[in-house]
């Protein structure tokens, strides 16, 4: 039987695959994966390639190699250079591997690509709705860097809050560590993030609680003003001193951001 025609790794596949990386445990890229044989075959692709593509991928992420997990062997000179762009320059590779994503599975702009339920690729509508038919290319953008940004981030932490282990996606966040508004240039890093149930993320926005170098969990001096409370002890201070989990690839959240919300927004 003749073999089919190779499809060649343009730059535009080499971003999807880099996005959907994020979204993947690593112990999921094989070509029987659900999810792997839908978005291959709507990039015209075999499922074979894409999985092999994304276990050539693991062999340069710093956190696999870490913890001595080598990935493929056959990542290319394109893989290495477009791996060190996406992450060099997250803030615009982000949305656009976001955008070739969602278009291969729809063009109403005001759809978002779910990755959160496992086994499936959900086409849903935002969590942040388009204002109209006369949304700018502008605001597509950001919200295709806030999707990217939740999808990454959720599922780098396996959809459960990395404090309490809440699993429910409708009351997960994606925090960043770094505020939105004090550097632009983070909004989108994967280590300026963390899966943080809503009362969690609401709790480390305003400083009640922060991560020390350890990242155990402390308690702000204000929080502990409302001790005793069943409600307090339940949610927050039993994880006083634990450890959060952390993210299954990628990266950790970066010390020096855990360092600057302790010093900066944490209301110690």
């Amino acid at each position: 039987m003749p073999r089919s025609p190779t499809v060649i790794w343009t730059r535009e596949h080499e971003l999807i695959a880099l996005n959907l990386y994020g979204k993947l445990p690593f112990g999921q890229f094989d070509q029987q994966n659900t999810v792997i044989r839908e978005v291959a075959s709507k990039m015209g692709r075999s499922p074979g390639s894409l999985a092999m593509k994304l276990g050539n991928l693991a062999s340069l992420d710093p956190v696999q190699r870490a913890r001595g997990i080598k990935g493929l062997s056959g990542a290319s000179t394109l893989d290495r250079e477009m791996w060190n762009e996406f992450h060099a320059n997250v803030g615009n590779r982000g949305p656009e591997s976001e955008q070739l994503l969602h278009d291969l599975f729809t063009q109403d702009s005001s759809n978002e690509i779910d990755f959160l339920e496992p086994g499936k690729v959900r086409v849903k509508p935002s969590l942040r709705p388009s204002s109209g038919p006369t949304e700018t290319k502008a605001l597509v953008r950001v919200r295709r860097g806030q999707q990217f940004f939740r999808q990454t981030i959720l599922n780098m932490y396996d959809v459960r809050c990395c404090i309490s282990g809440i699993d429910v996606p409708r009351l997960l966040v994606a925090s960043h560590i770094i505020p939105w508004s004090r550097e632009p240039g983070l909004r989108l890093s994967p280590r300026n993030g963390l899966c943080l149930s809503s009362l969690h993320d609401a709790a480390f926005d305003d400083g009640l609680i922060t991560l020390d170098k350890d990242y155990a969990v402390v308690l702000s001096p204000q929080l502990k003003r409302y001790l005793p409370s069943s409600a307090l002890e339940q949610n927050f201070e039993r994880f006083e001193g634990q450890p959060i989990e952390f993210p299954n690839k990628l990266a950790e959240p970066d010390p020096g951001f855990i360092a600057y919300h302790r010093e900066n927004i944490f209301r110690g």
